[in-house]
């Protein structure tokens, strides 16, 4: 049953976009074998954020990190929470992405496509079965809230601190490998924003077609570097003196 007040949503079109650059850096990393990430994480030190009923203030927080960080763009909405369709997922094949050689030409091969899932707070076709804290590890970890568990993770090695054993990532190009260097709060808000500041919308969207090993080779730390990010400076970077 759909979550009360849900709405189906219309058909919406937008150009379908291609991802060379995601695309090859996911085949390279798929053809090296199945890996996930080996750095511990640190100690964490958030309030429990998940447990507490969200304040309107953090609630428009979460909407202005949405915004800020375009998620609209793919899922739905663009720029525009008044526009149809906001943060509801695919609606149309034009919204698909293609990852992997077709990116580039449409008759090669491999070739995945992967579909913007719905983010409204729907109880059966979007996130509102999944809890603040799902939310937050997605975002943080790019673990598909679906297969993980609703708890605390506290290591990026597989099979510690509640890592998963066979971590299944979200899609490419999904940019969690960003935002993961986001604070504790900004995740915590957006999740907020996205499980009570967000009218459900009832719209299946197809599951996303990927790798056996559910792009797990394609987010090693080779690929995309530890979290947290190593201290500044690095060797590209400058202090400034005093």
């Amino acid at each position: 049953m759909a979550h009360p007040g849900s709405r189906l949503v219309g058909g919406r079109r937008s150009p379908r976009r291609l991802f060379p650059v995601v695309a090859l850096a996911a085949l390279a990393a798929c053809a090296a074998g199945v890996a996930s990430l080996d750095r511990a994480a640190p100690e964490p030190n958030e309030p429990d954020v998940a447990a507490q009923e969200p304040s309107r203030e953090q609630i428009e927080r979460g909407r202005l990190g949405v915004l800020s960080h375009a998620c609209g763009g793919c899922h739905g909405g663009g720029d525009n929470p008044q526009a149809e369709g906001w943060l509801a997922g695919l609606t149309s094949p034009e919204q698909e992405f293609r990852i992997g050689a077709c990116a580039m030409d449409p008759d090669a091969t491999p070739c995945f496509l992967t579909r913007p899932r719905n983010l409204t707070p729907d109880n059966t076709t979007g996130v509102g079965r999944f809890s603040e804290r799902q939310i937050f590890n997605a975002l943080r970890f790019g673990l598909r809230p679906g297969e993980t568990p609703d708890v605390e993770i506290t290591s990026t090695v597989a099979g510690e601190g509640n890592f998963p054993e066979n971590p299944k990532y979200l899609a490419p190009p999904m940019p969690w490998p960003a935002w993961r260097h986001m604070t504790d709060q900004e995740l915590w808000d957006i999740a907020a924003y996205l499980k009570h500041g967000v009218k459900p919308v009832e719209n299946k969207v197809e599951d996303s077609e990927g790798p056996p090993d559910f792009w797990a080779s394609a987010y090693t730390v080779e690929a995309i570097g530890p979290w947290p990010a190593v201290d500044f400076p690095t060797e590209n970077e400058v202090a400034p003196e005093g």
